[in-house]
């Protein structure tokens, strides 16, 4: 079932790192580690960077590719999903890596490829 075409990505990129950099300060993480907080809002503000660089209908300055995006999209989602073990978080905070981790992996492997127009 792919049908996360590159226009519902990039409605969903600057929501996505928002909430990336803001729901850690409403969540209170860091409790177990003050890394928890650090690394999202971190990870948000160099997803707001990439998606402002990504070649896309939201791109402003597009020098990046998509698939490098979707590339960077899924490594994060794998730390997201080692780093409570890595790192050593606990509580609120596993869960929101874990949640997060999982719906970055969902969405970057529900991606509909482009039409190839270059036939």
């Amino acid at each position: 079932m792919k049908f996360v075409t590159k226009q519902i990505h990039a409605y969903l990129d600057y929501p996505v790192a928002i909430a990336l950099i803001v729901l850690p300060f409403a969540l209170g993480l860091g409790e177990s580690n003050p890394i928890a907080k650090q690394l999202s809002v971190i990870t948000g503000c160099a997803a707001l960077l990439l998606t402002l660089l990504t070649d896309h209908q939201f791109g402003v300055i597009k020098v990046i590719s998509y698939k490098i995006h979707l590339i960077v999209d899924f490594i994060v989602a794998i730390v997201f999903i080692i780093a409570p073990f890595a790192i050593g978080f606990e509580g609120i905070d596993s869960i929101y890596y874990w949640i997060n981790g999982a719906a970055v992996l969902s969405v970057v492997s529900m991606h509909k490829p482009e039409p190839n127009i270059n036939r």
